[in-house]
């Protein structure tokens, strides 16, 4: 891991650049801490410049809670190189929703599989590096998208204590399976008229969930129109497990 630069923000939050193997991500820190604090993976569907703004608010309520947040860019987005398999894959996607017709199994497994394939072991390897910063010393919560890519690392990741899922992503058949596999505890938000999913895919996707544990939070209205005070609820989820 290199850090590429530090930057003070205006609320006692230190945000770091850094690259890890030629991938780019974000460290945000509490500027002043007893000691070594828990840790939040920032899941996001991809493009680390477009979603900024938003990862930075969720990072400074997680700052506000005394923890550390993180992100790394997704395969094949912002300035990684592209993969011509997954343009492909999602021009078949788009031309199946602009022809109201279903998206079949075979167009999604083609444009999730392998982002979960590469994914997964980067933010495992992200995660080696950041646990060994000495401000940061674990327990680590995942929340965010791709929802696959959290049900993985909630299955794969024995260091993750808990996972907020952000439901609105379509998910292959096989990753239905795993997560009968998954027994970290479990919030999934869902928006109800997500106007680019199949609300019918998340529902069944909660209950094929093995946690013992799992919460929804169903609430109306489109994919970007999560209700702040959701990101207090799931604030109030990840202290009940990282403290």
């Amino acid at each position: 891991m290199q850090f590429t630069s530090e930057r003070r923000l205006d609320d006692g939050v230190l945000e770091h650049d850094f690259t890890l193997g030629g991938i780019p991500g974000v460290l945000w820190t509490p500027a002043s801490a007893s000691g070594p604090v828990p840790l939040v993976l920032l899941g996001h569907p991809g493009g680390l410049r477009r979603m900024y703004p938003r990862l930075a608010a969720r990072a400074r309520h997680c700052v506000a809670e005394g923890w550390a947040a993180a992100t790394i860019e997704l395969p094949w987005s912002g300035d990684r190189p592209p993969s011509a398999a997954a343009e492909a894959a999602r021009a078949d996607l788009r031309r199946a929703l602009e022809a109201g017709r279903p998206v079949d199994d075979g167009i999604v497994d083609r444009l999730v599989l392998p982002l979960v394939e590469q994914a997964v072991p980067e933010w495992r390897a992200a995660l080696d590096a950041l646990l060994a910063l000495p401000g940061i010393g674990g327990p680590v919560g995942y929340a965010g998208g791709v929802i696959s890519i959290g049900v993985r690392l909630a299955l794969v990741e024995p260091r993750i204590a808990a996972a907020l899922l952000f439901a609105g992503s379509y998910v292959p058949r096989a990753v239905f399976e795993e997560a009968r596999r998954v027994t970290v505890p479990l919030l999934v938000l869902l928006q109800w008229d997500d106007e680019g999913n199949d609300r019918q895919v998340a529902l069944d996707l909660f209950d094929a969930l093995g946690s013992q544990e799992k919460t929804l939070h169903a609430n109306t209205g489109g994919h970007t129109g999560v209700p702040h005070f959701e990101g207090d609820a799931g604030n109030r989820f990840l202290a009940r497990h990282l403290r």
